[in-house]
């Protein structure tokens, strides 16, 4: 098992329960969280898709490396995710 750290940064304009809805099922797939960190709402340094402000979310988790894959192909289909970050810690 490898740790994890992955940032998101969602659409700010997400409804609250849509926004929940899809950070527990991101949570799900971690083999063990650590850590959750919600930043909140905050200015981006450039506009990503016509958004300048974005949701953040850290996480620090262990998991397997084939996890790990497996969520970050995830998370590149999610219309819903402006941008991640997922690093081996």
């Amino acid at each position: 098992m490898n740790k994890y750290a992955l940032t998101l940064i969602l659409k700010p304009d997400l409804e609250e329960k849509a926004r929940k809805e899809l950070l527990d099922s991101v949570a799900k797939k971690f083999g063990k969280l650590e850590k959750e960190e919600l930043w909140g709402v905050r200015d981006m340094a450039y506009t990503i898709q016509k958004q300048s402000k974005g949701y953040y979310a850290h996480y620090f988790f262990e998991a397997e490396p084939q996890t790990a894959r497996s969520i970050d192909k995830d998370l590149k289909i999610e219309e819903d995710i402006l941008r991640h970050l997922l690093v081996r810690v």
